[in-house]
């Protein structure tokens, strides 16, 4: 199996391409098209990982379905048969992978819950007690479960890499008071059903972060939901505050990258086919754990 790293639609207008995703215009529509690319350190790789891009497409599907009573999304359907005519012969490139989606005007912040202490909040607790100036008691550790689970927004940087904490004022002056409130209680809703659902799995959600956008009929949820690119999954029965947590993610790749010594900067190195395969695995075994289902690559 190959990894599908770059798509091509013939002419299909291409909007952009992010780390992972293609973003075409279809008629009215966006279509979202999910390669197999994989970054880290906010470079994209010159490996993909094979399959990746229908694991979080599906992974996004089913939560867009569990959620749908606490929030409408953007899907318009995903099944490729329901595409328009003009997309069937790129079945190839879009079937598992794939969803047409309504337009909306997106909100500029990310929209992040903590339910514990990790990454970049664990980095400020240390300095601060606090993270993104919410203050937290003392003695809490890296992995530590939070006394609740907090909405810490972030922006994009002016370079498009690195989201940067902001308050909760800061995003009430951008957003303006109502939707900030909004996007704050739609977070914080969201997350505490599927950190109970991922508990009832074996796992945790430490952590997670989503966008919105706002239709003609109200605020929706968009692009990906809690997928191991999006958010911290933890193994329930490994969790042990003090230090680094074992995580369904590109944990393999990170530390693949330390282990040579890249400087980080481009060109982004490839891959061995071991450290492919066991992030496909770990990928793989999270789609299965959240939803219970097999998936053919």
């Amino acid at each position: 199996m190959t990894a599908l790293l770059k798509t091509n639609l013939g002419d299909t207008p291409l909007i952009g391409r992010g780390k992972v995703r293609d973003l075409y215009a279809v008629e009215d529509a966006l279509l979202l098209v999910a390669t197999d690319r994989i970054s880290a350190f906010d470079h994209v790789l010159g490996t993909g990982i094979p399959g990746k891009g229908k694991i979080l497409t599906q992974i996004s599907l089913f939560w867009f379905d569990l959620l749908w009573d606490l929030v409408p999304n953007h899907v318009i359907t995903a099944d490729v048969d329901q595409f328009p005519a003009s997309l069937k012969p790129y079945r190839d490139q879009l079937e598992g992978r794939s969803m047409l989606c309504r337009r909306a005007a997106m909100f500029p912040v990310e929209c992040v819950a903590r339910g514990y202490l990790a990454g970049s909040g664990w980095k400020e607790y240390q300095t601060a007690a606090t993270v993104c100036g919410i203050p937290l008691p003392t003695g809490l550790l890296d992995g530590s479960k939070l006394p609740e689970p907090l909405f810490t927004p972030a922006t994009k940087s002016q370079d498009g890499t690195h989201d940067e904490n902001i308050s909760f004022a800061a995003t009430a002056a951008a957003l303006g008071d109502a939707d900030a409130e909004e996007l704050r209680r739609l977070t914080l809703a969201i997350y505490a059903k599927a950190a109970e659902h991922a508990e009832a799995c074996g796992m945790i959600l430490a952590d997670t972060k989503f966008e919105f956008g706002r239709t003609a009929e109200g605020i929706i949820l968009a692009d990906e939901a809690l997928t191991p690119d999006s958010s911290r999954f933890w193994e329930r029965s490994a969790w042990k505050p003090g230090g680094a947590q074992p995580s369904f993610d590109k944990q393999f790749v990170r530390d693949y990258l330390e282990s040579i010594h890249w400087n980080k900067q481009a060109p982004a190195p490839s891959l061995p086919q071991d450290v492919a395969e066991r992030t496909q695995a770990k990928y793989l075994e999270a789609f299965r754990r959240l939803t219970g289902w097999d998936l053919s690559l």
